[in-house]
């Protein structure tokens, strides 16, 4: 499995899982989200590939929202934000 992150505009990504079945979604990450989720030196890309890991930890890729902000994962999954910070320090 593969998690590819592209820039759409300044807040806005295109994350593609290549998995059994390759899926896209169109993720919004404003400044504020990246730096409360994030931290003050985390990447959108490497914030978003690693909401990514999480969100794959717990459902498929087919599963995953086609279009959504970032804090709506933590609608889905309550334990998001403290997770987070785990997945941005794993390789």
């Amino acid at each position: 499995m593969s998690i590819e992150v592209k820039p759409l505009s300044q807040n806005e990504w295109l994350v593609t899982v290549k998995a059994g079945t390759t899926t896209q979604h169109r993720v919004r990450v404003t400044l504020d989200d990246l730096r409360r989720v994030g931290g003050e030196d985390v990447s959108a890309e490497r914030l978003l590939e690693a909401s990514f890991r999480f969100l794959l930890d717990r459902e498929s890729n087919t599963s995953i929202l086609s279009s959504f902000d970032l804090p709506v994962i933590g609608r889905y999954f309550p334990e998001f934000e403290k997770e987070i910070r785990r997945y941005l320090t794993r390789d």
